[in-house]
Formats: C-alpha cells, structure tokens, sequence
C-alpha cells in the first residue's frame, strides 16, 4: 500500500502474490485500463510468468464488479469509519489483517458458491489453504527484484 499507486507498486504486488500463490500457466489477469498496468514493466511481468492480461472495457465498471466490491468490504468491514483519523501504517496494517486473517480464509461469497476465496482456490488447484493467521509478505523490496 502507499500514497500514489505507480507501476513499481503494482508491479511489487504482483510479484509478492506470484511468489505465495504460483498460478498456473494461461491464468487470466484481470485488471481496470490504469496505466500501471498498461506500462511495459508490468506487462512484461505478465508475460515472464505467462498470464494473459485482460482490461475492463473503457468506461465500463461492472466488468470490474468483483473486485469494487472487494474494496467495498475492506472499507466498510476491515478499516470501518475511523480509517480516515488513523495513520497511514495503522491503515495498512488493518487492510493486511484482515484481508489475510479474515477476507481469503472465511468470508463467503455468493458469486464463488458461498465459499471463502481460500477454499475456491484450494479447490481449483488441488491445494491446502493457507493456515488462518498468516501474514503475507510486505511490498518493501526493492524495484529491481520485481523484474527476474
């Protein structure tokens, strides 16, 4: 998380769920038209671990749905009202616990069949979800570990 949302942290997340999750070859990556992750670094990242990038259609927020109301359940269930008062570390370290001790490992979802994130993904690769609890890394390192 930080201030201003460039290509280096977007890049470093990507990286960062690349290196926990190992998607399989051919996954479909979804994103919004931002620069980002229009860039040549990011784009690049995408095509060195072979995923197939896909935009939402310019003007057209429903196909990003899913991911809006991601962000609608972190802000109302995760940070609640008192977000804006806090401080920045405080913010971010709420949105980490609770997208990884709460959100993936036992919110569910009508649109996943009323399973959590975890257990879909666990299902569609054979694995065993993450233990509740965990921390995931941070987007601390440093730009040139991103492009391997």
């Amino acid at each position: 998380m930080a201030s201003t949302m460039e290509t280096s942290l977007v890049a470093r997340a990507l990286t960062m769920a690349i290196g926990r999750r190992h998607p399989p070859p051919g996954l479909l990556h979804h994103s919004d038209r931002g620069s980002q992750y229009a860039s040549q670094t990011y784009q690049a990242l995408l095509q060195r671990h072979h995923m197939i990038g896909s935009m939402s259609r310019r003007g057209n927020c429903w196909d990003n749905a899913v991911v809006e109301r991601v962000f609608r359940s972190v802000k109302h269930e995760g940070l609640g009202d008192t977000a804006k008062e806090q401080p920045s570390e405080t913010v971010k370290s709420t949105v980490i616990d609770y997208m990884e001790m709460f959100y993936n490992s036992h919110r569910l979802h009508s649109t996943l069949g009323y399973l959590s994130p975890n257990a879909v993904e666990a299902q569609a690769q054979g694995l065993t979800p993450q233990p509740v609890g965990t921390r995931g890394g941070d987007l601390s390192m440093p730009d040139e570990e991103i492009v391997r």
